[in-house]
């Protein structure tokens, strides 16, 4: 089982950018599919972004590309959330999770291990 610890969440202004970190215990990382959702205060967990086990493939939210950017480092067993243009729409916990099905998946179902998550907030 992998286990996640997510970091760089904070308070920005409208427009800044943040990059969130995805810190992951256990040897198997590399072969695990990495995703990214997030849940704004009264609504429901959403998806930002998957990447698969090598990096080679990515996924993202339609109304989030261009804006965020997924990638990992599996040498590092890290995996990272680059946002930019922040909104205050943006605002919400961002959770880190782990696949061992490996792909880049958006569904929640298929993510296996999750992070306690990290609150992004983003005033205007």
């Amino acid at each position: 089982q992998v286990q996640l610890v997510e970091s760089g969440g904070g308070l920005v202004q409208a427009g800044g950018s943040l990059r969130l970190s995805c810190a992951a215990s256990g040897r198997t990382f590399h072969s695990y599919g990495m995703g990214w959702f997030r849940q704004a205060t009264g609504k429901e967990r959403e998806f930002v972004a998957a990447i698969n086990w090598s990096g080679g493939t990515t996924n993202y939210a339609d109304s989030l590309k261009g804006r965020f950017t997924i990638s990992r480092d599996n040498a590092k067993n890290m995996g990272y959330l680059q946002m930019n243009s922040l909104k205050p729409e943006d605002t919400a916990v961002y959770y880190c999770a782990a696949s061992r099905i490996g792909v880049a998946t958006s569904s929640p179902t298929d993510f296996n291990s999750w992070g306690q998550g990290t609150q992004v907030t983003v005033s205007s």
